[in-house]
Formats: structure tokens, sequence, C-alpha cells
């Protein structure tokens, strides 16, 4: 096989992981598949380097969908998935990321701000009379997300749980 041939390849998988749809940890393990064990893919045996690089795009993307749904702009889109589904890739993120001997940190303290100004902003919002609120988990959810993220109580603004989801009784 050609170098430019291998570069192919290997750039039109980086696309499909990076650009994959809402959990870009299968997008990544099909790519490898068909790249090395495949009956009809190239056969490749990838450096650290190639492995490295689909995986960053895996990382990427999982970064793009979390911060997506914690940005307050995409409320009203029908792309918008909320703080559940931000909490809940977060989850997946911080465990690929910890499978594959990744740092999560700076990633970390951008989801931190990002969940902090939304619900800032909510609330703001809210009690202007100016929305109803999005908040789509329950008020113990969102607490344990803010705390994996590395946010206490004390960050959040008063009286942010009126702005979750009630708790099935």
């Amino acid at each position: 096989m050609l170098e430019s041939e291998r570069a192919y390849l290997l750039d039109e998988e980086w696309l499909l992981v990076r650009h994959s749809g809402e959990i870009p940890e299968v997008a990544l393990h099909s790519s490898l598949y068909y790249l090395k064990e495949d009956p009809e893919g190239p056969g490749l045996v990838l450096t650290l380097e190639e492995v490295s690089s689909l995986q960053q795009a895996a990382m990427a993307r999982y970064e793009e969908i979390i911060l997506r749904d914690l940005d307050p702009a995409n409320r009203d889109l029908p792309l918008f998935r909320g703080i559940r589904r931000a909490n809940h890739n977060w989850y997946r993120y911080a465990r690929f990321c910890e499978q594959i001997q990744m740092e999560c940190e700076t990633f970390r303290a951008q989801a931190a701000q990002a969940l902090l100004g939304y619900v800032q902003l909510e609330q703001g919002e809210v009690q202007a009379g100016g929305r109803r609120p999005t908040i789509n988990c329950t008020a113990d959810a969102l607490m344990t997300f803010a705390l994996a993220l590395g946010l206490d109580a004390a960050a959040l603004p008063a009286s942010w749980e009126e702005l979750c989801e009630q708790a099935p009784r």
C-alpha cells in the first residue's frame, strides 16, 4: 500500500470519528476494527501515533457534544439534549480518557465553567420571567455533575435547585 493511500484511509477514518454521533467511542472502535481487522478493510498495523490521533478525535467529539449541551444558546434548538445528556457524556468521556490514559483536567475546568455559566444565566432569565427552566435533571443529579467537574454547592447561584426537575416520588 502506498503511503498516500494509507494517509488517505487514516484521514477518512479520523473524520468519521471526529464527526461521529453521540458516542464517539463506538465510532473509534468501528474505525480501528475496519482499519486493522475487518476482512474487507486494509489490514493495517497502526502506529501508536495513528491510534492516538484517532483517540484524540474521539475525545474532541466528546468535548464538542458536552459543550453543545451546556451552551444556553442551544436550549431552543432541536440538537439540544440538555444537562442530563451532558452529565452522561461527561462520565463516558472521563471513563474513556482513563481507559486510554489521557488526562481530562483541562476539559474538566472548561466544562465546569460552561455548567456554571448555564445555571447562572438560566437563573437570571427565569427570575426575570423571560423563560421557563430548561434544566432537565434533578437537583441531586446536577450537584453530582457539578462535583464531578470540580464545582461545589457554594459556586452555584442561590436557589439553583428550583431550576431543576423534581425527583419522582
